[in-house]
């Protein structure tokens, strides 16, 4: 699956996915064959980190 690579829009989409259709970024990486930690890292440089508790990007 072809990510958005500006991270802003990147944790903009992520957000919503996460919300609208999946449980867990696990669950999100599995079904469209990406790598969590790669977008971890892509969203850390902008001072994003994923909060499992509440299933988003803060």
């Amino acid at each position: 699956m072809n990510l958005p690579n500006d991270p802003a829009i990147l944790v903009s989409y992520l957000n919503t996915q996460l919300r609208d259709f999946y449980t867990s970024l696990e669950e999100f990486c599995k079904a469209n064959d990406c790598d969590a930690q790669e977008i971890q890292k892509k969203l850390a440089v902008i001072g994003y980190s994923y909060d499992e508790t509440q299933n988003r990007f803060r």
